[in-house]
C-alpha cells in the first residue's frame, strides 16, 4: 500500500483522486458500490490472482482498467487485453506516463458516457441480484440461470447448456420446465424494469440476456 499511497499523493497533483484498497473482495464492493472512472489494478494480489480478478469485474461493471504490474511477461498483457483491461503499464514506469495513459483512457471512454447502463447487478459472492438497487427474490433455480445468463455477456444459451452447466438444474429437465422458470423470472424483473423485454427468446436455442439499456 505504501507505493500506492506515493502514486495517490502524486496522482494528486493532476486533480486525480484515487481510493486504495489492497483487498480485491473489498475492490469488487467499492466498483459496486461508488462511482468511478478508472480502476488501476496491479495483477499480484492476495486471495485471488488479478487476471482472474478482471473476469470478476466484467461482470458487474464495463469500468475501464488500467492494469499497473511488475509482471511484463508478454502473456499477462495479452490475457489482461482479452479479459477486458484497456490498458498494461509494466513496472516500473515513470509517473508521467501512468498521468498520461490515464487521460488517454478517460478521453476515450468520455465519449461513451451515454453508453451502457447495466439493467442487472450481479453479486456471486452473496448470490443476489438487484434491478434498480432492488433485490430479486428468486428460487435457487431462478437464480442460477439468470447469473448465467448474466456472465455469457449477451451470448446466446442454449437449453441444453443450461442443463448442462446449472447444477440446480437436473440432468433430466424438460425444456418446457426451464422455459416456465424463464417465464417466473420474467415475471419478477418485470415488476421492477418496465423497459423492453431483456430476456429474448432464440427461436430454436434458447435465450440471451440484454443486460446493457443505452
Amino acid at each position: 500500500m505504501e507505493l500506492a499511497e506515493i502514486i495517490s499523493t502524486f496522482l494528486s497533483k493532476f486533480q486525480i483522486e484515487i481510493k486504495n484498497t489492497d483487498d480485491p473482495f473489498r475492490g469488487l464492493d467499492m466498483i459496486r458500490d461508488g462511482e468511478f472512472e478508472l480502476l488501476i489494478l496491479d495483477l499480484t494480489l492476495p486471495y485471488i490472482d488479478g487476471l482472474e480478478l478482471i473476469v470478476k469485474i466484467r461482470e458487474i461493471s464495463s469500468l475501464p482498467i488500467l492494469i499497473s504490474s511488475a509482471r511484463d511477461d508478454l502473456t499477462d498483457k495479452v490475457i489482461g487485453l482479452e479479459r477486458g483491461a484497456d490498458d498494461y503499464l509494466p513496472k516500473p514506469y515513470n509517473p508521467r506516463e501512468l498521468v498520461a495513459r490515464i487521460k488517454s483512457i478517460l478521453r476515450r471512454t468520455s465519449v461513451k458516457k451515454t453508453v451502457q447502463k447495466r439493467v442487472f447487478d450481479l453479486n456471486e459472492d452473496k448470490m443476489s441480484i438487484r434491478i434498480k438497487e432492488i433485490e430479486l427474490n428468486l428460487t435457487k433455480a431462478e437464480y442460477d440461470i439468470l447469473a448465467y445468463l448474466i456472465v455469457q455477456n449477451g451470448g446466446v444459451v442454449s437449453r441444453d447448456d443450461m442443463i448442462y452447466n446449472i447444477d440446480s438444474i437436473n440432468d433430466d429437465s424438460s425444456y418446457k420446465n426451464i422455459d416456465v422458470i424463464i417465464s417466473r423470472i420474467r415475471q419478477k424483473v418485470a415488476k421492477i424494469n418496465t423497459s423492453p423485454q431483456v430476456i429474448k427468446s432464440v427461436r430454436g436455442i434458447g435465450y440471451r440476456l440484454i443486460n446493457d439499456l443505452y
